[in-house]
């Protein structure tokens, strides 16, 4: 057994970042003994009161003056003292951004070793896991020896949608109490942190909307994502685009899915002119549906995907319009 288990979730002000609570998924399956549960910053109780799942055996509140927005350094030292405090063998995260760069500073801090994107647990005793590199492009497969390595203290990171998120408690089942915990931090552990934010999109985004339609070289140009955006708007989704697309300068940054853009998990995936290279298909891989509408029938995405539609997008996509308003009309 892996022992007791601090999993630190991600938030932002608050607000969490559901992905993070499949590493309690992930606890459950490394077989932990124990899974505490860390939310660090005051502004963070909203998160902390909307952990109505099972598998969790104490949640606490990282609470500290210096702790009022993200500052990556000052987490990860807050969690560092918290696990110190708990006497736990194993801090778990999620590898989004922030949780990524919060548990790499967990991992200085305790000079241990981070095994990162861990997207399967293969066995147990001896403990051996699945992780991705390189983009999703190399699968390794580890071997935890605890008996052997020099530090006392192993950072784990799971993958985004690697692993299911738990179940939600019952009506009748009995929640976790809320406990707080102080860190002692130095006075320049807050030297790295957010203090100003521009609103950027509102509304649907692209890591919310549960339709994206994308587009790949084959839309040829900024003005070809037109229908893309007609067709988006008609089915309450978001626009994205790969990387080729951003090169050319055809949609900003922020638009882009893949290894080097967002990663998404929406119901529907609609890929237009998009071959589906690895660094794409890591990004948009979590959803549950993929439709692929291209030219090329032996397209990486057209193998892939669940259903494809083999035709010029520039034809497919305004029929699928068309008939969409028409049915609407």
């Amino acid at each position: 057994m892996i022992g007791p288990v601090l999993v630190v979730l991600d938030h932002d002000r608050g607000e969490l970042d559901e992905s993070s609570l499949q590493t309690i998924t992930m606890c459950a399956q490394i077989g932990s003994t124990a899974v505490h549960v860390a939310v660090v910053g005051g502004a963070a109780l909203s998160a902390t009161q909307a952990l109505g799942i099972g598998g969790i055996d104490s949640i606490w509140l990282i609470e500290h003056e210096s702790l009022s927005d993200f500052a990556p350094e000052a987490w990860g030292d807050a969690v560092v003292g918290l696990a110190r405090h708990l006497e736990v063998r194993t801090v778990v995260g999620i590898g989004t951004e922030r949780g990524s760069e919060v548990l790499a500073h967990v991992a200085a801090g305790f000079d241990a070793p981070f095994i990162s994107n861990i997207i399967a647990v293969d066995r147990v005793d001896p403990l051996e896991l699945t992780r991705a590199r390189w983009g999703g492009s190399l699968l390794e497969r580890v071997a935890v020896d605890f008996a052997r390595q020099e530090s006392s203290v192993t950072v784990m990171s799971a993958a985004p949608f690697a692993f299911a998120t738990p179940e939600a408690l019952g009506d009748t089942d009995e929640r976790v109490a809320i406990q707080t915990f102080t860190p002692e931090l130095p006075a320049n552990a807050s030297r790295t942190r957010v203090k100003h934010r521009i609103t950027l999109l509102s509304g649907i985004t692209l890591q919310t909307a549960p339709v994206v339609v994308s587009g790949g070289r084959g839309v040829g140009s900024a003005e070809g994502f037109a229908p893309l955006e007609q067709l988006a708007e008609l089915l309450g989704g978001a626009v994205g685009c790969s990387r080729v697309v951003t090169n050319q300068g055809w949609r900003p940054h922020s638009d882009q899915v893949g290894q080097t853009g967002k990663r998404v998990a929406p119901d529907l995936y609609i890929a237009c002119g998009i071959s589906g290279a690895i660094q794409h298909w890591i990004g948009m891989q979590a959803a549950q549906r993929v439709l692929a509408i291209n030219l090329d029938k032996d397209a990486p995405m057209v193998a892939k995907a669940d259903y494809a539609v083999i035709g010029d997008l520039h034809e497919v996509i305004p029929a699928i319009v068309a008939e969409l308003k028409r049915r609407r009309a």
